[in-house]
Parts: C-alpha cells; structure tokens; sequence
C-alpha cells in the first residue's frame, strides 16, 4: 500500500526580499514542484512561516512547508496558533515539519540553551502532544509535562485542513526516526551520519527504513517517505559525475547512488532510480536544493501523477 503513494517532490529555498521569494515560489509551481520548502535558522533568510503565507498569495496549488521548525524556538502554544493561522490563511496548504533542534550556531547566536540529546528530545515529545491536541476537535488544551504546563489553552483558529495539516518528524538516528514513525505522517530521514575512518559503517536507507516499519507497525502506510535530494544533475555522463561526487563525498562510486541525496544520470535515469527508491524503501517525497529545480522539470514531467 505505501510503495503504491504518488511521486512528489518539495523545493527547497530561503529567500531574501519580496520579489525574490515570491518569483521563486511562482517558478516551482510552473515547474511542476508540489511543496515549497523552508528551513527554520537564524542565518540570512526570511522567517519560514510568514513567508509561507507570502508565498500562498502568488500561488494556487503549491504546498507549503517547513523542514523543519525547531522546538527550541516557539513555545508549542505559540507554534500551534501560528501553525493553524497559516493553514488558514494559505487555504489549507501548510505542511508543518517540526524538529528537536540541532544546530548548534542557531543556539550560539541567540544565547538559547543547547541541552543534551535527552533533554531536547524529552521537550519534542511533549511538543508534538501539545500540537496535536491543539489540531483535535476539543476548545481547549490542556498539559501538564516536566517542560511545559498549558491550563484551558483556546485552541483557535480551527486549520482548515482536518484532521490537522499533514505533521512531518524526521532524523537520522533510530530514536528520533522510531518516534516520528509512532507520531508523523510524513517521516523525514536523514542520511547524514558521522563517518569516522575507523568506525562502524554508517546504516543505510533500508535499514532506517526497517526501523520505521517496526517502530509504526500497523499505520506504516498511512505513512509518506522523505528525504532530500542534496546532489541532483541531470547529466548524459552518469559516469563521471559519479565519480566526480564519490571523490568529493570520499566513497567508493558504487556507493553514490545507494544513497536518495544522490539523484545522477540522464532523466529516464533518473526516473528509474525514483522508481526503485519506491519499490524498494517506498520513498516518495524527494525534496531539491534551488539550483536543481529547472533541469529537473523533465523528471517531474515524466513521473507525473504516478
């Protein structure tokens, strides 16, 4: 039933100013891209959710989305209501990506404290309980956690999308992505694990994906696989653009394209891979960095409403 889900692909930007971001949006819909993309940092970009709403006055069909908006940022009361105004305001079109939070200049730059590993995934968990009570059909929230205490919070305005907007929690470790499994309707994974000369192989994408059929059981489905697409070129000379990418990634050639990030080859190969990705990991949702979105149009033509 999963490996049966529909292709679609996000891309992925910041933005600077105005005209800027909103051209960009109007592009990836033109394209074909059926989600927006923006990241939650305190680097040079616009804040993501205001700019998703920007982006909904220019667009008509393009989802909006966050990969991903770190907890430690919002108070879960102050992200729940600015959640449900933006679906509301973008006609039901946000896709809320939520995160533990992890790096590390973010929290040196505005002074908030970067607790350890337990601490901040202990404050996630009852984050996303926060959120998901406020998206119920109840008036009112209320929690009483070890992070957060909330008493008869109004949960107002209603999002338009019911049950909720669709809730995407992603990682690269077992424990984050094993409870986005329990919890998401989208399950990011992430394939940027720590290689060290001597260490243990890093696992791969089945094997993260055999974590999430586990920690899911029944509902795994229901569930749409993501990850992001990092390196796309859309070459006739699939060979030496692997090889380009394994001598800048430090791995053997046959292991590029064992890895989502690394989509390399001419459209119909390209097509194929997305196809096996779905056949074997059930991988649906690929989303691209910026400079990749037009010479990836034709792949998006091809797989179109498969």
């Amino acid at each position: 039933m999963a490996a049966a889900r529909k292709f679609r692909f996000g891309a992925q930007y910041t933005g600077s100013t105005l005209e800027d971001w909103q051209e960009f949006a109007r592009k990836a819909e033109d394209l074909g891209f059926s989600t927006l993309v923006v990241q939650d940092h305190f680097g040079a970009q616009l804040s993501p959710l205001p700019a998703l709403v920007s982006a909904a006055a220019v667009t008509s069909r393009l989802r909006l989305a966050t990969i991903v908006l770190d907890n430690d940022f919002r108070h879960p009361a102050n992200l729940a209501k600015e959640a449900a105004t933006v679906d509301v305001l973008t006609g039901g079109r946000f896709e809320m990506g939520m995160g533990a939070g992890w790096l590390m200049p973010d929290y040196q730059k505005t002074g908030i404290p970067f607790g350890p590993p337990g601490e901040r995934m202990s404050r996630f968990r009852e984050a996303v309980q926060i959120v998901k009570a406020f998206f119920s059909e109840g008036s009112a929230v209320s929690f009483h956690g070890k992070h957060y205490n909330i008493e008869g919070l109004d949960a107002f305005p209603k999002a338009t999308q019911k049950p909720r907007p669709p809730l995407m929690i992603g990682g690269r470790q077992r424990r984050m992505i094993s409870f986005a499994a329990r919890e998401a309707d989208i399950v990011s994974i992430s394939m940027l694990d720590r290689r060290t000369p001597d260490g243990p192989k890093p696992p791969t994408f089945a094997e993260k994906i055999a974590w999430v059929r586990e920690a899911a059981g029944e509902r795994y489905p229901e569930i749409e696989i993501h990850a992001n697409s990092q390196n796309v070129q859309v070459t006739d000379d699939q060979k030496q653009a692997v090889e380009q990418t394994a001598e800048r990634l430090k791995i053997p050639p046959e292991d590029v394209l064992q890895a989502p990030a690394n989509l390399i080859g001419s459209v119909d190969a390209i097509v194929e891979q997305l196809h096996a990705w779905r056949e074997n990991c059930d991988l649906t949702y690929f989303v691209l960095q910026p400079r990749a979105i037009e010479a990836f149009a034709p792949v998006i033509a091809k797989v179109a409403g498969s």
